[in-house]
């Protein structure tokens, strides 16, 4: 399995507001090999930074991209799905009974939801309240989303096992067509080796390791 190691900062001294420009950032290890294992194209760079300290842990998302896609027809499971996002799902084990899924767009509008086996989705499930926070920024050439997660909320679903976290981190880009329908680019940190895109797989997941 990948292996993204997250630094520790102290408490209280990160305070995220979507710009994404804290110095604080420095501190962590950039990510930036995604991959789009079911498209011919090379996707735009992507960076993915993460921290933590005792209370939360933090993930910086800076996606260059030109031309965001966002479906503004409303709020729901079905406008953020047809939106380019960043994700991230998180497990206890490799079994995803359950696991825990975040979709975030550039607005940031939140999909948040609970996931169990052959993509059984539940959307009237939600993280609890004042444990997840997403903040974003729209520029030129890029957006940024920066999230904090309660360390308290990942304990209480057993997703910390000693100082690992197993998680998968992708993004969805949305690409007009000449139709001028827009279909997805599904890019992902791990390649999950199957014929056709599937983030929901246990092969997709990597591991944050709590420096």
């Amino acid at each position: 399995m990948k292996n993204y190691n997250v630094n520790q900062i102290e408490k209280n001294i990160l305070q995220i507001d979507g710009f994404g420009n804290n110095p604080i950032w420095n501190n962590a290890a950039v990510l930036t090999d995604f991959v789009s294992p079911w498209d011919s194209i090379t996707p735009d760079k992507i960076e993915l930074r993460a921290l933590w300290d005792l209370d939360h842990i933090f993930f910086l998302y800076k996606v260059y991209d030109g031309d965001i896609h966002i479906d503004k027809t409303d709020d729901t499971v079905e406008s953020i799905a047809k939106s380019d996002r960043v994700e991230i799902f998180f497990r206890k084990d490799d079994l995803l009974n359950p696991y825990y899924c975040l979709e975030i767009d550039p607005e940031p509008r939140i999909l948040d939801f609970i996931a169990y086996p052959d993509r059984q989705f539940d959307y009237d499930w939600k993280w609890p309240e004042k444990h997840l926070t997403a903040k974003s920024n729209k520029q030129k050439d890029f957006f940024t989303v920066e999230i904090a997660i309660s360390i308290e909320s990942l304990k209480n679903f057993n997703l910390i096992k000693g100082n690992k976290i197993e998680a998968g981190l992708y993004r969805a880009k949305y690409i007009q067509q000449s139709n001028l329908d827009y279909e997805p680019v599904w890019i992902s940190w791990i390649n999950p080796n199957t014929e056709t895109p599937n983030f929901h797989i246990a092969s997709s997941f990597g591991t944050l390791t709590l420096m």
